[in-house]
């Protein structure tokens, strides 16, 4: 076999062992019970983004006294997401409600025994989505509680440019939308 032939054979080879390992990652991820996720918005040239795990209902309830996060011992404050905590990154300060945000690193939760629900910034960062510590709240936000169409599998976070300096957070889980707009300054 001419040597060209030998480095095509092996390269050929390297390629299918490349093209194996990243469907398996992709079977991987796709059957992962609450996969990672994320959402990002630019918005007056200033990038805010959330990291989040996306858990799905699989026939449970997420929400109410018997729905599965009733289960976590943080109950009624929520992760807003599954797994690590939900973190959001933003490269301005935000002005949430009546709440200002500093340019930085935060975690979010929600309080979803309140009526409308309360969106929570944590300064606390980089911790398991259980490890909820009240007294490093920066603050908490009432939420705008909306139903969907129809009802929603697998939970979302969507961050949206509403133009100028506005933005919108929005929730979406089971029957549940939760949304808060805010404005980068």
């Amino acid at each position: 076999m001419s040597r060209a032939r030998a480095e095509f054979a092996t390269m050929d080879g390297m390629m299918r062992s490349a093209m194996t390992l990243l469907l398996a990652a992709g079977f991987v991820l796709a059957q992962m019970p609450s996969p990672p996720a994320e959402t990002s918005a630019t918005i007056n040239g200033k990038k805010i983004s959330i990291h989040y795990a996306a858990p799905s209902l699989r026939g449970r309830h997420a929400f109410g006294p018997n729905g599965i996060i009733s289960h976590d011992p943080t109950y009624p404050v929520w992760r807003a997401g599954a797994n690590e905590a939900t973190a959001l990154h933003t490269d301005a300060p935000l002005q949430i409600g009546n709440l200002t945000v500093p340019a930085g690193n935060y975690t979010l939760f929600v309080d979803i025994a309140t009526n409308p629900w309360r969106l929570i910034v944590n300064k606390r960062t980089g911790e398991w989505g259980l490890d909820y510590t009240k007294s490093a709240d920066l603050g908490r936000v009432p939420m705008t509680m909306t139903k969907p169409a129809a009802p929603i599998e697998t939970y979302k976070m969507t961050l949206t440019d509403l133009g100028g300096n506005r933005g919108k957070l929005e929730l979406a889980w089971e029957d549940v939308v939760a949304s808060v707009n805010f404005m980068v300054r």
